[in-house]
């Protein structure tokens, strides 16, 4: 069994027509798949629960279209990591920078697409489970808005901030993964027309942890047509990760905690420091978020209905699998922070593979309006034919 899989699944396919027929693909193990248990990387909730009875829709979605299904992947437990690293299943290699960690928590799906062992594969995204993992793997992902893709049949982790997305090494079929599983944007806006405006707080954090990497990303970013970053945050990032932190922690209290209290389960070491941390959450604050995060909201929405927000996707290029404590530490508050722009006002993000150097990959996102997320998709393919074509030198 590769490091990728959880489960290997005899090829599933309903169809042998169809906008994705003959294409491979994966499912992180938090989405249903008939007649298999969704074990959320958890060994105790495998063992609590049932085979799935029918496919989460967006599973079906898919097999409708004739793709097939091979196998169930490895997410970190309940979701609830960037790193990719799962105490009682492994962690998934990173193949292009082995030495890295994957990213979480759609680990296992962004390996199993890197290794070309499937064309696509599903995830889902809370704080930047998909856009992580496809920064660190040089892969395109995206988080759609939340909810344009249905949640049925997934596990829960912070439903008001999860979505499903996908990954692919092949822009094309990213984009016809897309076509089914999008509805058609609602947004009138035109992406085409807006400007592109840096995330300053995330080249200010690339700078500061790898000032080469920064400007060369700056560059590249100048290139396409940034003419300048600007602050998004509306208060100061400690206050800003406060609030996302707070409303996640008591989100995942609501759908997990009854669970974990009645059931005891087994977590990793770090995971049940994680979910101590939840079940204390009392919900004593939850008015003063809520203003909080309706502000954010407001603000971030303002900004991105004249603009498209586009930064490097994460403040390092890579997780060394030995980095030390501090700097994991130090990457969480800063990746969170970021990734919660989009998770505020439920925006759609694509990351964009710009280029793999032997040492690590170049990844820039792209965020923008609500409801717009097939444009934004075509603007990001756009973008990386720019980068990939004589008009950005360099590449």
């Amino acid at each position: 069994m590769n490091s990728a899989f959880i489960q290997m699944l005899p090829d599933l396919q309903c169809h042998t027509t169809g906008q994705l027929a003959h294409l491979k693909f994966a499912v992180k193990d938090l989405i249903d798949v008939q007649n298999t248990i969704t074990g959320g990387g958890n060994p105790s909730w495998r063992k609590l629960h049932t085979a799935a009875k029918k496919n989460a829709p967006c599973v079906q979605q898919l097999l409708d279209q004739g793709a097939i299904l091979t196998g169930k992947t490895i997410t970190d437990e309940l979701a609830y990591s960037l790193e990719g690293h799962n105490y009682f299943y492994g962690t998934p290699i990173n193949p292009r920078w082995p030495s890295a960690l994957p990213g979480g928590s759609s680990s296992g799906s962004a390996s199993a697409v890197a290794q070309g062992l499937v064309d696509f594969s599903l995830g889902t995204d809370t704080g930047g489970s998909v856009r992580v993992p496809a920064a660190f793997c040089g892969l395109w992902g995206i988080r759609p808005s939340h909810d344009v893709i249905s949640t049925q049949g997934v596990i829960p982790f912070a439903p008001r901030f999860d979505t499903v997305g996908w990954l692919s090494q092949d822009k094309d079929i990213f984009k016809r993964v897309g076509e089914v599983l999008l509805p058609s944007d609602l947004s009138s806006m035109n992406l085409e027309d807006l400007p592109l405006l840096g995330v300053a707080e995330a080249f200010d954090y690339r700078q500061h942890n790898a000032p080469e990497q920064a400007a060369e990303i700056f560059q590249v970013c100048q290139r396409l047509g940034m003419q300048k970053t600007t602050p998004i945050l509306n208060r100061h990032p400690k206050h800003w990760l406060a609030c996302y932190q707070y409303l996640q922690d008591h989100n995942i209290k609501t759908a997990l905690g009854k669970w974990i209290k009645n059931n005891h389960p087994e977590f990793g070491p770090e995971m049940d420091v994680n979910f101590r941390r939840v079940l204390a959450n009392t919900g004593d604050q939850i008015e003063h978020f809520e203003t909080e995060i309706a502000i954010a909201k407001v603000h971030i929405n303002t900004i991105v209905n004249e603009n498209i927000l586009i930064l490097p996707t994460t403040p390092l290029a890579l997780v060394p699998k030995d980095i030390n404590p501090q700097d994991l530490y130090k990457f969480y508050q800063q990746a969170l922070t970021i990734n919660a722009i989009a998770a505020f006002a439920g925006l759609p993000q694509v990351n964009i593979p710009i280029a793999q150097h032997d040492d690590y990959p170049i990844a820039i996102s792209i965020i923008g309006p609500r409801y717009s997320d097939r444009q934004l998709i075509n603007l990001a393919s756009s973008l990386y034919q720019q980068v990939h074509s004589n008009q950005v030198i360099g590449y």
